[in-house]
């Protein structure tokens, strides 16, 4: 008799190739993603003349310095620091046939949008990727999560990975959404739950009622900011909503072969039975806007609420760092949340830079201006051609804000997009930690819609007046 296995438990086992008595577990990988700061493990496999092990298993995106203003070509990049990196990348998979998503290719975009939109993210698979964000591929069953330079090196050269298991662990979300809140809201609401510490060690899936009611695009968002509560990764278990997302996706299989691969999927789910190590649950009907105040993704709060007072905090540790947040942030404990003034907007990012995303944004900027600056890039060119075929481009655009080109832009700033030293921004990316955004920098992390809303009030702001009679 087998015991009854969890969705990561199953995945696990699958990619077994041999585990040792210490613990250690060879793990075959069936998707590697690279990116230009990949160059590292490049360099480590040509000093020993070794190629590749599977180019056709491995796919180069090019995402973290590409620019999003003024494109033109690799060559007509102006900063030589850049430009290298992104020639890097591309003389690397190159030499090795590797498949490259580049800064001419349609299909180019951020690695952990391209993968789940070209259909190379299957359900069942392990994939990796040298960023510390690709758990977001787990929203499609997927066992993804990222590693250091030299893992990168080794699965170049070996397509497998050594591992410790983690312990399994399950967040359920029941309930459902109030109108205006997304998976952005939801995922905040949960790591100011649990910590940034709260799931340290294990593989997060996400369960319930409000999580199965969530869009491909919206546990993308979930799986993303898994990492910010400590997770190894996080992953949601293959269903019809699953199935529908990939069916037609350029690199997933068609017609009876499509038919006998979703019956596998579906099989993925957690047996019933099945035991987690720790089990957390939240109710969505309890969650309201959400937003962060301070330098840590779990300094979140609802957009009614107010900065915390470290007087008011017992432990000294905890108080001393809320103290230091509120000081860098430049708030005062007791301010109103929705009082606090924002000097620009960011949507974009791996976390919320999806079709659906762009939609909620402008669902709450159409016929109105911004009163402040902002940066709209969407996550992959595919999805700015289909942004501006819905004329979202002319909405974005109409209000104030900057309609650029697809990559990690602003979230963390390699390619020049950044937020000057103390002015503060309302972003839709997954961290807030000082300088995340440029030196000095102050971020609050909040879901597209509600950056939208900050765009118009020219301070954080609740969205769900802005949305009466428009949903």
């Amino acid at each position: 008799m087998i015991a009854p296995r969890t969705l990561f438990d199953k995945l696990w086992d699958a990619h077994v190739i041999v585990a040792q008595e210490h613990g250690d577990t060879l793990l075959w990988v069936d998707r590697h993603f690279v990116h230009e700061g990949s160059h590292h493990a490049f360099a480590k496999i040509g000093a020993r003349g070794m190629p590749v092990a599977r180019p056709d298993l491995t796919f180069g995106v090019a995402d973290h310095y590409v620019p999003t203003r003024g494109r033109a070509g690799t060559a007509a990049i102006p900063d030589a620091t850049v430009r290298g990196m992104v020639e890097k990348l591309e003389a690397n998979t190159k030499r090795h046939g590797v498949r490259l998503f580049g800064l001419d290719d349609p299909a180019q975009g951020i690695v952990h949008v391209v993968g789940p939109e070209r259909g190379l993210t299957l359900p069942g698979t392990l994939v990796v990727c040298g960023d510390s964000h690709t758990a977001t591929h787990g929203a499609l069953g997927a066992y993804s999560f990222g590693i250091g330079a030299s893992e990168v090196a080794h699965v170049l050269a070996t397509q497998t990975i050594w591992q410790r298991k983690p312990k399994n662990m399950r967040i359920r979300v029941d309930g459902r959404l109030a109108p205006g809140l997304t998976a952005k809201d939801m995922i905040l609401a949960v790591i100011a739950e649990i910590g940034t510490d709260g799931a340290v060690g294990h593989a997060v899936e996400y369960a319930g009622a409000a999580v199965r009611a969530l869009s491909i695009e919206g546990r993308l968002t979930l799986c993303n900011m898994s990492i910010e509560a400590g997770a190894r990764t996080g992953m949601v278990a293959p269903d019809e909503t699953t199935i529908a997302y990939l069916r037609g996706r350029p690199s997933v299989v068609s017609g009876a072969a499509f038919d006998r691969a979703a019956a596998e999927w579906l099989a993925l789910a957690g047996d019933d039975g099945a035991q987690f190590d720790k089990d957390v649950s939240l109710d969505a009907d309890k969650i309201a806007p959400t937003v962060t105040w301070g330098t840590s993704p779990e300094h979140a709060l609802p957009v009614t609420a107010a900065v915390p007072d470290p007087a008011g905090i017992a432990d000294v540790a905890k108080a001393a760092h809320v103290a230091d947040a509120i000081a860098y942030m430049g708030l005062k404990a007791g301010q109103a949340i929705s009082s606090i003034p924002i000097d620009r907007v960011f949507i974009g990012s791996c976390t919320n830079s999806r079709i659906e995303d762009l939609r909620a944004a402008a669902a709450v900027l159409a016929g109105r201006k911004a009163k402040v600056p902002g940066l709209v890039s969407p996550g992959s060119s595919q999805i700015k051609v289909q942004a501006e075929q819905e004329g979202l481009d002319r909405i974005f655009t109409a209000a104030g804000l900057e309609w650029a080109a697809s990559g990690c832009s602003m979230c963390v700033g390699m390619n020049g997009d950044l937020v000057a030293s103390g002015e503060r921004c309302a972003s839709t990316t997954n961290r807030n930690f000082k300088g995340r955004q440029g030196e000095g920098a102050r971020t609050h992390l909040m879901s597209p819609a509600m950056v939208a809303a900050a765009a118009v009030a020219g301070t954080i702001a609740d969205v769900r007046p802005m949305l009466e009679g428009r949903m």
